[in-house]
């Protein structure tokens, strides 16, 4: 049994909430492995949501899968990954690998998202998809393990914000 139990994040979020951004950082902070969970998504996801088409529950299934997927693999040394996880339904999935997940929820006012969303380069999601990730959002619930974090600061703070919340959780 090892000393010490490393944890196990999702950081979710609607797209250009600063999953990718704060993953990393909260990873390197943390020391343990971090995954995109973008790349984890099917080639026929990407498609469609280039395409501006939103994704429905059956095209996330295969993409949970990998996620959980991942988060099994990681159990003895921890990691953190990003997934938008937007709906309960999807956190109770990856929450089902282990009571160690912890989910990690950044959120912001819409109108600051849709300006980072609208800034970035080179990412498959279209701003025009961002409205229906708002729709779809269930914000966590009490009782899900986890934190919510304000994006409204800089990276930095975000960064501090959730390293002080995955550190105060218990393990």
């Amino acid at each position: 049994m090892p000393d010490h139990v490393f944890p196990l994040v999702v950081v979710t979020g609607v797209s250009g909430s600063g999953k990718s951004t704060i993953g990393r950082a909260l990873a390197r902070q943390l020391g343990v492995p971090y995954e995109e969970g973008d790349d984890l998504h099917p080639p026929g996801n990407i498609e469609k949501m280039e395409a501006g088409v939103p994704l429905t529950d059956e095209d996330r299934a295969p993409w949970l899968e990998r996620v959980a997927g991942w988060l099994r693999g990681h159990l003895d040394r921890g990691g953190v990954i990003t997934c938008s996880a937007l709906k309960r339904r999807y956190r109770d999935r990856l929450a089902a690998v282990s009571p160690r997940v912890f989910f990690l929820h950044l959120h912001g006012p819409a109108e600051l998202i849709a300006a980072r969303i609208t800034a970035r380069r080179g990412h498959f999601m279209p701003p025009s998809l961002l409205r229906s990730q708002f729709d779809a959002l269930e914000p966590p619930a009490p009782d899900e393990h986890g934190a919510e974090v304000s994006v409204e600061g800089t990276p930095e703070e975000t960064t501090a914000l959730a390293l002080a919340a995955v550190r105060a959780a218990p393990p």
